[in-house]
């Protein structure tokens, strides 16, 4: 059984600077004893065979394998570009020039 009363979680609203009601705290109260109790449930379930873990599902590397395929012909790609210049992409200043 826990034993969070309406005067701490009061106190606690005071401390974050929390408003709240007499009403709010009743039913804030009601919440967590709530929740406290389910986290002793959870303390009660034994987990000595259990392994720890950081995720509950095995991830697999889903990407390709990194291989060297043909290189794309550059004079190919540049006359996609809408503009180049120099064998290279041109594209719009973003950045303003140092003084």
């Amino acid at each position: 059984m826990s034993t969070i009363s309406v005067e701490e979680v009061k106190r606690l609203a005071d401390l974050a600077e929390i408003g709240i009601t007499d009403e709010e705290a009743e039913r804030l109260t009601e919440g967590l004893v709530v929740i406290a109790e389910y986290a002793g449930q959870v303390s009660e379930i034994s987990n000595v065979d259990v392994a720890p873990s950081a995720q509950s599902i095995q991830l697999v590397n889903v990407l390709r394998e990194d291989v060297a395929g043909t290189p794309m012909d550059p004079e190919q790609l540049l006359a996609a570009a809408p503009e180049q210049e120099d064998s290279m992409f041109k594209v719009p200043q973003i950045l303003e020039e140092e003084q």
